[in-house]
């Protein structure tokens, strides 16, 4: 392999050059996430960018609630040797100032979906507590992250329609995650299997980044079949200029109320335990959902997935209808739940629900891979 543009930075941490990673693990990644909105129920927007070393291949998404749709662009390529290349098809990311300013772009294209927006972090980047599991002897997930919200400014284009993006008004978040976790063309499951039959297999996963007019309160929570905590976070970020340090916001419960025949969110609401304070409830209310299984990556099918080689460059386009339940159930895996979030003591945000429950997750009352709500 040969050396790239990167190596020419004061940066290495091995003796290797740039387009090796520390690990030869298959499921090594490095990955953008995005998501933006108008703090209302009008539209939402998810979209991101990653790099797979060890797989060879770089891939990004942009996907679009808007009206009774979904709209979808996707592209694939090799990734080559040089990885300061963080462009692929009409999607790029561009650093403009580390841990504060990026800009998302996607250049027009045959499916109506185009946008050139600047992202501006409200908050300092918060890392996270670092995500390491195992599935019997073998590392599953072992992923470093760090999280941030903030405003938007730009245009976009959707569905025939354009915006002037306002961050009065546009906010969202980001995170940049790296490391180890299932990507690329599926492996086969072996001993598994095993694990599936003992009804040992399942998980659920809670992030919430809620963003307040002086304040983001970060929340996380993981937790297997039988509720036990795998990793958790509540932490309050004050805003950038707010001479204050970070606070910790004790341990967080988060309840669900899901729809009928559904795991997706009805309600929800987040109760955290500052050390030494009252508790502090947020009621959450749904306003707008992106379903990532519907042609993200997130979910890999035969068309599609995070680190797949589908070819040298690949640009796709795909637009789910979405107008009733029935129709938007068999894409409820992943779900980036928009919401307004309304403390007790009287503050009103917006953010996102982010919210996975997958296999068997008894507390949740799921008690086989296929349940789903009363």
């Amino acid at each position: 392999m040969p050396i790239s543009p990167m190596d020419e930075y004061l940066a290495h941490q091995t003796t290797d050059t740039f387009d090796y990673v520390f690990t030869s693990d298959r499921n090594f990644y490095d990955r953008y996430y995005f998501n933006c909105h108008p703090s209302s129920d009008e539209l939402f927007l998810i979209a991101g960018l990653g790099q797979y070393p060890n797989l060879g291949v770089t891939d990004a998404f942009v996907t679009i609630s808007h009206g009774t749709r979904q709209y979808t662009v996707r592209a694939s390529r090799e990734l080559g040797s040089d990885r300061l290349d963080t462009s692929v098809g009409p999607l790029s990311v561009e650093v403009v100032e580390g841990l504060r300013a990026l800009r998302v772009r996607c250049a027009p294209n045959e499916w109506g979906v185009a946008f050139d927006l600047l992202f501006e972090g409200t908050v300092p980047a918060l890392e996270e507590p670092k995500s390491r599991n195992r599935s019997r002897a073998r590392i599953t997930q072992d992923v470093s992250r760090y999280a941030q919200v903030g405003t938007w400014s730009g245009t976009l284009e959707v569905a025939g329609q354009r915006y002037d993006v306002d961050p009065g008004a546009w906010q969202g978040a980001r995170d940049h995650s790296w490391g180890v976790r299932p990507v690329g063309e599926p492996e086969a499951p072996g001993i598994r299997l095993l694990d599936m039959q003992n009804r040992t297999v399942g998980f659920r996963h809670d992030w919430l980044p809620m963003q307040f007019a002086d304040a983001m309160i970060k929340v996380s929570l993981d937790s297997d079949c039988d509720g036990h905590v795998m990793q958790q976070e509540s932490v309050k970020v004050w805003r950038i200029g707010i001479d204050k340090p970070n606070e910790d916001m004790g341990r967080p419960e988060v309840a669900i109320t899901y729809i009928p025949g559904t795991r997706e969110i009805a309600t929800s609401s987040v109760t955290l335990h500052p050390p030494g304070g009252r508790p502090l409830r947020s009621t959450n209310t749904p306003l707008r959902t992106v379903y990532l299984a519907a042609g993200s990556g997130y979910r890999p099918d035969a068309h599609w997935g995070h680190g797949t080689w589908r070819g040298e460059h690949v640009v796709q386009g795909l637009v789910h209808d979405m107008s009733t339940q029935a129709l938007r159930t068999p894409w409820a895996f992943l779900n980036e739940t928009l919401c307004r979030f309304e403390l007790d003591t009287g503050e009103v945000g917006y953010g996102m629900h982010e919210n996975m429950c997958i296999g068997i997750h008894r507390p949740s009352g799921f008690d086989t891979p296929d349940a789903v709500a009363p």
